[in-house]
């Protein structure tokens, strides 16, 4: 075999290899960049962020919770954003995305999630009937009015601010019967003396 022909022989085989290898790496990178489904789910609500897909082609996506319809079935491009509020529920519930990539199926995604049950703030209790609802206050001490009059310290009958006693009517009536007496005696020595005259 002539040297001419071996080096051809190596120049094609290192062409070869590097062809393949730069297919291979972009096979494996075009994956890893396209078709990225992200979907959370809380007790109340459910969030889908689907970004990089073909927009060339009908892409679907639907929801459900508990089999029912939350999203029906809408077709989207390139992405799809929407948050999406979950009826109240009691138990736990079983949320479903379904992903249908227009260019393959192995784009595709049929993933179910729990919402667990929101947690309920406890109202405060009424007071049951019948029940005063106010603890009674204690009574107040009665305390003296300002306005009560104060106690008299004079003697019974007797008038406080006129100077007047009780007794004034029996010491006026005894001088009245003394000036009485008197002007009988008066009257009676002078008729004697008439008499004698």
């Amino acid at each position: 075999m002539s040297v001419s022909s071996r080096s051809w022989r190596r120049s094609a085989a290192v062409t070869t290899a590097a062809a393949a290898g730069l297919i291979g790496v972009g096979l494996t990178a075009t994956p890893a960049s396209a078709h990225t489904p992200r979907w959370t789910v809380d007790c109340s609500e459910v969030s889908v962020d689907l970004t990089a897909y073909n927009e060339k082609v009908t892409n679907t996506v639907t929801i459900t919770v508990d089999g029912k319809d939350l999203l029906p079935t809408e077709t989207f491009g390139r992405e799809f954003h929407k948050k999406l509020e979950i009826p109240s529920h009691k138990s736990e519930a079983q949320v479903r995305l379904v992903v249908k990539a227009g260019d393959s199926d192995k784009f595709s995604r049929d993933e179910t999630k729990v919402s667990p049950v929101c947690e309920e703030t406890p109202t405060p209790s009424e007071t049951p009937s019948g029940t005063p609802s106010e603890t009674p206050s204690a009574p107040a001490e009665e305390t003296p009015s300002a306005e009560a009059p104060a106690p008299s310290t004079s003697a019974p009958g007797d008038l406080a601010e006129t100077g007047a006693s009780s007794n004034t009517p029996l010491i006026a009536g005894a001088a009245a019967v003394v000036v009485l007496a008197g002007g009988g005696i008066l009257f009676a020595t002078r008729q004697r003396r008439t008499a004698r005259s």
